[in-house]
């Protein structure tokens, strides 16, 4: 097998900057990196000594090379990794897919890695991809050619290992764990496309702004800028007059960009300024009870490539520090939504945000919770509050009687209503410390009532307005 006939040569079009056609290869495959100078992110895993290294660089020690599962998002190099461990030391390369592969598939590619092995010394080496999806019984059939080193697997897999894979396969293999590509990075692998021969060997420029969406887009997936700026260069090219002889590149602006994807440039930076401003602006507005200003910069969080599991946790947050009380149901939507946000993920988690988004935005809204803990831990760190009155002290040990821990304690539930006269705050603060303070608006003005009516049953001061 060539190296064209692993990573795809170009075609004469796609070197004059056109398109690839139906029947060429995609921007994407013909851009895979070659050698492992090529590759771009995952230092920490290709460092010079570590296990993929000397996987890819054939130097799998005494005992032979171990096999790995590669473990990351999309578009950060599963593929390309394994396709550089194949043309190590003139190993043989097969791929299969989870999706189509079966126990049949699997073990015709083991008697054929012994029949290579045997006749010609050449090592197999199995690329599957999407390793999650193989049931247990399907991961079992591979444990013989692992443990007895017939085929080298690579693995490539999404989902966690841990969860995912049979222990005794993981056991057997090296974990490697890949990053989605940082913004600097992709910006490289773009500019890369745009010079290289195998890209578009300068047939293209690419405008600042459109370099800047397509990086944001990407979310450090590779193979989605890749795919982005192709589709971009052929709507440029498109839009170019009929007949134009020019040979000067075709610039592809940010409209082509966003026509060629179909998503406006949403003005944000997911590690920059606008990072906090608007996930700050999505917080105001719930608390501000805007529901339309809150689902915009829901929106335009999502868009931008922002981690769902970052915008529920604010919601989560929201529910308590500007509802609290108000509305307890704020915080168990908020929770649920941020459970099957971890287990959905895009694009149906936005449904699931926008839902938790607009309950915290209709919610009657009350910090009280959120002002009485602050004045509760402010006070504990005044160093107020002194030591826990004995009849309230742990009683379930031997010696606490003869201490007089819980001597005096009044059980509630023997009380009418359930209330027990007694002191609760330590000395210092008895009398005089009232942290919550409920208001009048949502649930909280029934809490107030029965508040109330606590503190008289309890002896204290009426409470201030919340």
């Amino acid at each position: 097998m060539t190296t064209d006939d692993l990573f795809g040569a170009a075609s004469a079009a796609e070197r004059e900057g056109r398109p690839a056609s139906a029947g060429g290869a995609p921007l994407a495959a013909r851009m895979r990196p070659r050698s492992l100078d090529e590759v771009r992110g995952q230092q920490a895993v290709l460092r010079p000594g570590s296990p993929l290294r000397r996987l890819i660089e054939g130097s799998g020690g005494a005992a032979g090379p171990l096999s790995a599962i590669i473990w990351g998002p999309p578009g950060t190099g599963k593929t390309t990794l394994a396709h550089l461990v194949a043309t190590a030391a003139d190993r043989r390369f097969v791929e299969l897919s989870a999706v189509t592969a079966g126990v049949k598939d699997v073990r015709a590619v083991m008697e054929s890695a012994m029949r290579e092995r045997d006749l010609y010394g050449r090592q197999t080496v199995l690329f599957l991809d999407e390793i999650h999806r193989f049931t247990k019984a399907q991961q079992d059939a591979l444990l013989p050619g692992v443990e007895n080193r017939t085929v080298i697997l690579v693995a490539a897999t999404t989902e966690n290992p841990s969860f995912s894979v049979i222990a005794p396969l993981l056991s057997r293999s090296v974990l490697v764990t890949l990053k989605p590509l940082s913004d600097k990075e992709i910006r490289q692998v773009v500019e890369s496309a745009l010079s290289d021969e195998r890209g578009f060997a300068g047939a293209h420029t690419l405008d600042a702004d459109a370099m800047d969406h397509l990086v944001r887009t990407s979310g450090g997936d590779a193979r989605r800028a890749l795919t982005s700026l192709e589709a971009g260069a052929g709507v440029a090219l498109d839009a170019q007059p009929a007949g134009r002889s020019d040979d000067s590149p075709v610039p592809v602006t940010l409209a082509h960009v966003e026509q060629a994807i179909a998503h406006a440039a949403v003005r944000y930076d997911r590690t920059g300024d606008q990072h906090y401003d608007v996930a700050s602006a999505l917080i105001k507005s719930m608390r501000g009870s805007d529901v339309d200003a809150a689902l915009h910069y829901l929106a335009r969080m999502l868009e931008a490539g922002e981690d769902p599991r970052f915008i529920a946790r604010r919601v989560v947050i929201a529910a308590s520090e500007d509802i609290g009380m108000a509305d307890p149901t704020a915080l168990q939507t908020a929770v649920a939504a941020m459970h099957a946000v971890a287990q959905i993920g895009m694009p149906e988690a936005r449904i699931i945000l926008a839902q938790a988004v607009v309950h915290n935005a209709l919610a009657p809204k009350s910090n009280a919770a959120y002002n009485g803990i602050n004045a509760a831990v402010a006070d504990v760190r005044a160093g107020r509050g002194g030591a826990v009155p004995p009849h309230l002290r742990g009683s379930g040990y031997a010696g606490a009687e003869r201490l007089g821990h819980g001597s005096g304690y009044v059980y509630s539930h023997d009380e009418p209503d359930a209330v027990a006269r007694q002191q609760y705050l330590p000395d210092d603060l008895q009398g005089q410390t009232a942290y919550y303070a409920p208001t009048d608006r949502g649930f909280e003005e029934r809490l107030r009532a029965r508040m109330d009516w606590l503190d008289e049953r309890l002896g204290k001061a009426p409470r201030q307005d919340g």
